[in-house]
């Protein structure tokens, strides 16, 4: 289990951490323009796109299981229309969302924290962003059923070549053309669209176990449903995401000003850079435990989450150290502003004090998941930010902590969610399948 686990997780692993910096490369360019303004107008477009992440994932994370699982039985043509599904239902949730967020955007970035001194910098970046949606729900969404048939090394090369053309046409579009933060979002939609014509082409290939098949495109309830409640968990993190991304934002507009948000801007960063290397083994662990669930390798399964909590944790600590130790170091890659700076080291120290306790929440969570225990998924999901960070990120500061409290919600949240989860997936999965083997062996 180690081995096949290994196999997945440290394709994804550097997938994860090539993505991150396919979306962090935009903030570290635009960092570098004088003033704070247009990184912090681009942090203001992180909720909207942590929402269209969302829906990516609602349709990958909830099918992409449910093809090892059937794959794990035998099952092939199921596994196939259950991508088929996935694939249609991206298109329309892209188009919807296109549409939506074209229409609403300027209500909605004054609502999520956007000033007029910021929002014209908002403005330009998602504009042009909101027009590459169907490419980033194709390229995200579908990727995950590339690494369900085993291809880790392929699903990597996905998020690599977008990210390699995202580095390339940055500087190019964003100084040299002198485009700024339009510059940036276009590279970002030209490298999807690279991503997703690379996903497109491997699923309609001969290496492929599982293939894009017209005959499978068409919707049905039953895999429509499944694929949904499956999938709701990880749409319900980008979208708690989101929310506390907007609540930070505008608590800290209120609190601090523009400056603040910046500051968030940066943590938000670092935590996505920081936090992939988990994601990408809790997820590199889904079709490995996935698969030998289907095929009643109980064992197996147990192993495989020994091993993945091992390992997550070990990371953690070592992270978490680090983050601690050089937080000026950390924010001077995206800015070099004095003040920014100044602001920046107690607030990297406060949000991200009890960081390791992350990595109790994201190993839950992934079981949950790669057994199709979608009810379980859901709640965590919801638990740590929607019903803890979301209120206490505004109670702490009308409490009189200003600014800290915003940052303070966070550790808090990582010690009672992450607990919470990682304990019930021991009472409720963990415990139990040593059950279910002792009778497969009798």
């Amino acid at each position: 289990m180690p081995r096949s686990i290994l196999s997945m997780a440290l394709p994804m692993t550097v997938a994860q951490l090539i993505n991150i910096l396919y979306n962090i490369v935009d903030r570290m360019y635009l960092g570098r323009l004088p003033g704070h303004l247009a990184l912090t107008g681009l942090g203001l477009c992180l909720p909207i796109i942590s929402i269209v992440m969302g829906f990516a994932n609602l349709c990958g994370t909830g099918g992409a299981p449910l093809c090892s699982i059937h794959r794990g039985k035998g099952e092939q043509e199921e596994a196939e229309r259950i991508m088929g599904n996935a694939f249609t239902l991206l298109v329309c949730f892209g188009v919807a969302l296109t549409v939506l967020g074209l229409l609403f955007r300027r209500p909605i970035l004054y609502l999520f924290g956007a000033s007029d001194a910021t929002f014209p910098y908002a403005d330009d970046y998602l504009t042009i962003y909101l027009c590459g949606t169907v490419f980033v729900m194709i390229g995200l969404g579908m990727n995950p059923f590339i690494n369900a048939q085993g291809f880790g090394r392929m699903g990597m090369l996905t998020v690599a070549l977008g990210a390699v053309v995202n580095i390339v046409l940055d500087p190019i579009f964003i100084f040299a053309l002198d485009m700024g933060v339009r510059g940036a979002a276009l590279a970002t939609i030209i490298s999807q669209g690279c991503s997703a014509a690379w996903v497109l082409g491997f699923l309609n290939g001969k290496r492929a176990i599982l293939r894009l098949r017209l005959s499978a495109l068409r919707l049905e309830s039953g895999r429509v449903k499944r694929i949904l409640s499956l999938g709701t968990s990880g749409l319900v993190v980008n979208l708690t995401n989101s929310l506390v991304q907007v609540l930070c934002n505008a608590s800290l507009q209120v609190y601090g000003g523009d400056l603040y948000v910046g500051v968030m801007t940066v943590v938000n960063s670092v935590r996505e850079v920081i936090s992939m290397p988990v994601s990408g083994i809790t997820s590199g662990c889904q079709p490995v435990l996935g698969y030998n669930y289907g095929a009643r390798q109980y064992s197996r399964v147990r192993q495989g989450v020994r091993f993945t909590a091992a390992v997550t944790m070990v990371y953690s600590v070592a992270v978490w150290a680090a983050t601690m130790l050089f937080p000026e170091q950390l924010i001077r890659i995206f800015n070099n502003e004095a003040d920014l700076i100044a602001a920046g080291i107690p607030a990297f120290r406060i949000y991200f004090a009890v960081f390791f306790c992350m990595s109790f929440q994201f190993i839950g969570q992934s079981v949950f998941v790669a057994l199709g225990r979608a009810k379980n998924a859901i709640f965590f999901s919801l638990l740590r930010k929607a019903f803890i960070v979301a209120p206490l990120t505004l109670i702490f500061p009308a409490l009189g902590m200003g600014v800290t409290g915003v940052y303070l919600a966070e550790p808090v949240s990582n010690v009672v969610g992450g607990l919470a989860c990682i304990l019930t997936m021991y009472m409720v999965v963990y415990r139990p399948l040593g059950r279910l083997e002792d009778q497969l062996d009798r």
